[in-house]
Parts: structure tokens; C-alpha cells; sequence
């Protein structure tokens, strides 16, 4: 059966980007070499690198969502949107070869007046110079001519996604803003045109950069307020009384997540430093940790400790980047036995090493030296853990004021 959409890549963000679709009411696939991959989604399991839980994922089936393998189903979309991940590579620049190879297979089955739409995080100018040529080579059609090209940033979260939530995009030609217009205005219901592509491809520059360098500012009013004995949570809450104040950005263990530090070809300072702060964040961590353990007796090297929620989101699967792990793996350099318990989370490794997963919270927590909230999902119990655990340091500020220590 011909579908509308094909969406090129699998996991973040094209799975988000599928799901917005399939809800829309938009016949969607999502296309992918990769045979045992596209079996697995098919078969209602989504992949552990995304968001997407397994009742999301088939209720998509069933309102006719497929991955497929079959480069032909490309030729028989009227949309295709790119959205191949983008992690960081050498250097600390983008790698752009799934972004590539998304092109490279659609180029030779692409068919005049498609709308092709990228949707990978990508610096300014890689739609233009990177994915036009591929696409204009293979197909011997011409972007903004024979069909359209344009850029929209990905948007990873369920809220981003949510109808009333608005889109930016921009088109290689004014004809190729409002064809994607038209498309996205099936998804939202507020369509943001930028000015040109490589606008609309600096918004996500923008946006990501302005995540790390926020949080990196509140971990330092983090550190800054411990070693001045000011509760820096409190200092948040009544920040934010101020009307557009702060964003929403609480201090934590380090910041995970898909949406790395983007480097657009040229050195960004302040960019550079909030990264280095919040890569501290780990380390600084495991310091109150052993410090903690040390006010009450206690070494590290050989202290049991339990660490709560390992994802690097609340209420999700997803572990892309999460702190926790550069946490257990510093604690286990100082000698401490460790025990895990995330409830989507059933097994997880640091360094290939298993770590042992906690049948019971509230036991685990009892029999443990110290209990690390490194992430709060909505089952746990805080005021049941801070009243069995032996030691509680939370990282999230989710613990009411003098039930545990905080960051």
C-alpha cells in the first residue's frame, strides 16, 4: 500500500517525528536498511534509544504505521522527511553520514513536486550544500524547481509535539516554505516560517546551545550554594516568582540527552564552558557522595549503594547520555558495591560491568549506606524511601525540603 510520508532513519528523531505523523492521520513509514531493526519495530517493539514506549509504538501499527526495507517504497511518497540521528564525531563535530545516506537512498526515486524535509540537527548550511547536491545528483531534478527542499528542527519531546505546540520551518524557495507550511500544518497548529533555510537551521542551534548553557548556570548556583550552606532549590522556586525570570531548568547530576552541544563550524566560548561545567556535574556528584558517606562514618570502598533511575529522562525509557552512568562508573573506581533500580530499566551495564537490579525500593534502600536519586519517576515514593533509607541524597530536588540531602 502506498504511503504519504516515508520518514528516513530509526530512533530519535525519527520515531517522534513518525509518531506526530501517524496521529495526524498521515499514512507514514519508516524506512531503514536494517532488516532485523525494522522486524523488531514491526513486531510492536520499539528500540531502548528513544522515548517511545510499547503502547505508543502499537497503537502506531495499528492506525497502519510500518517500517520498511525496500528502497522502492521511496518512490511512491509525496513526503520524505530526513531524520537520521546526528551524533557527535571526531572533533567534536556532527557526524553527518546517516543524513547522507538518507539522501543518497532517496535521490534515485525521488519523484518531481515530493516534499523532501530535513529534520536532523544539522549546522547551518548542510541542507544546502550537503543534502541538495545529493538529492539533485541522484534524481537529476532540481530543489526548488522540480520539487521542494526545506528544514524543519527536530522536536524530541512528546510535549514539543503536541498539537498547539508550533513548528519552525524554511524552504530553499518561498514555493518550498509553503509546501512544507502546508505538511506541517497537518501536524500543529502553528507554523512558524523562517526566513530562509539555514534559519531555520540556526533555531536548533540556538535552542540546543541555550539548554546547556542554562543548566550549566544553575549547576554552578548548585555548587555555589552548597559550599555557602544556601538551599539552592529554594533560591530556584522563588527565582521563578519573577514573571520570565528563568527558564524551566533545575540544577542535576549532568545533562543526557540526544540534543548534544552543537559546534556550527566556528568556536562558541560560552558554548565550550557550559559544556565543561556540566560534564563536572558527575564527578561533583560522586564528591558529595563520598563526602556524605565520610560525615557518617563511612568509606566509599566498600559502601552499598543504591542508585534510583538511570534514564536520563523522567517517566522514560531513554538512557541516551543519562549522568548516571559516569556517576556509577566513578563510584565503582572508589570501591562501592552497587545495586540499580529504574522501572523501565531492567538491566544496565557501566563499563560491560553488570549491575545488580533492586527487586525492592524500599529494602534495597534500607540495607543500603547511601540511596542516589539521580532521576525521579512518578512511582517513586520519596517521603516511603527518605523514611528507609539510611542515607538519601537527591539530585533532582524532588525530596520535600529536610527529608534527604540535596544536591
Amino acid at each position: 500500500m502506498p504511503a504519504d510520508l516515508a520518514v528516513l532513519g530509526l530512533g530519535q528523531p525519527s520515531l517522534p517525528a513518525a509518531q506526530a505523523a501517524t496521529a495526524a492521520g498521515i499514512d507514514t513509514v519508516c524506512f531503514t536498511p536494517d532488516l532485523r531493526a525494522a522486524a523488531t519495530l514491526n513486531a510492536g517493539r520499539p528500540p531502548v534509544d528513544t522515548a517511545l514506549s510499547t503502547p505508543q509504538l502499537r497503537r502506531m501499527l495499528a492506525a497502519g504505521f510500518r517500517a520498511v526495507t525496500d528502497p522502492a517504497v521511496l518512490g511512491r511518497v509525496r513526503s520524505a522527511l530526513i531524520c537520521a540521528p546526528t551524533p557527535l564525531g571526531a572533533g567534536g563535530a556532527l557526524d553527518l553520514r546517516g543524513v547522507r545516506e538518507a539522501a543518497s537512498a532517496l535521490a534515485p526515486r525521488l519523484r518531481p513536486r515530493t516534499l523532501v524535509v530535513v529534520e536532523s540537527a544539522v549546522c547551518p548550511g548542510t541542507t544546502e550544500e550537503v543534502v541538495r547536491p545529493l538529492l539533485e545528483r541522484g534524481s537529476g531534478l532540481r530543489a526548488g524547481r522540480d520539487f521542494h527542499l526545506a528544514h524543519a528542527p527536530g522536536r524530541l519531546d512528546a510535549a514539543d509535539r503536541a498539537p498547539g505546540q508550533p513548528r519552525v520551518i524554511g524552504g530553499l524557495t518561498p514555493a518550498c516554505t509553503e509546501a512544507a507550511a502546508a505538511f506541517y500544518g497537518r501536524l500543529t497548529d502553528r507554523v512558524v516560517r523562517a526566513r530562509g533555510v539555514r534559519e531555520a537551521e540556526a533555531v536548533k542551534v540556538l535552542e540546543t546551545n541555550l539548554r546547556h548553557v542554562t543548566t550549566a548556570l544553575v549547576n554552578e548556583m548548585a555548587v555555589l550554594c552548597h559550599d555557602l550552606g544556601v538551599d539552592v532549590w529554594d533560591v530556584v522556586r522563588c527565582a521563578e516568582s519573577r514573571p520570565a525570570a528563568l527558564p524551566a531548568v533545575r540544577p542535576g547530576p549532568g545533562v543526557g540527552g540526544h540534543a548534544v552541544p552543537m559546534d556550527p563550524g566556528r568556536r562558541l566560548p560560552l558554548v565550550e564552558l557550559a559544556q565543561q561545567i556540566n560534564e563536572r556535574m558527575p564527578r561533583y556528584v560522586t564528591r558529595r557522595a563520598a563526602a556524605l558517606l565520610n560525615e557518617h562514618g563511612k568509606a566509599a570502598r566498600g559502601a552499598r549503594v543504591l542508585l534510583l533511575g538511570v534514564t536520563y529522562r523522567p517517566d522514560q525509557p531513554d538512557q541516551e547520555r543519562a549522568p548516571a552512568r559516569d556517576v556509577a562508573s566513578r563510584l565503582l573506581g572508589l570501591g562501592a558495591q552497587l545495586v540499580f533500580h529504574d522501572p523501565f530499566v531492567a538491566e544496565w551495564r557501566v563499563s560491560e560491568r553488570p549491575i545488580p537490579r533492586a527487586e525492592s525500593v524500599y529494602e534495597s534502600a534500607a540495607a543500603a549506606d547511601l540511596t542516589l536519586l539521580l532521576q525521579h519517576h512518578a512511582t517513586y515514593d520519596l517521603q516511603g524511601l527518605a523514611a528507609k533509607a539510611q542515607l538519601l541524597l537527591d539530585t533532582t530536588g524532588a525530596t520535600p525540603a529536610g527529608a534527604a540531602h540535596r544536591l
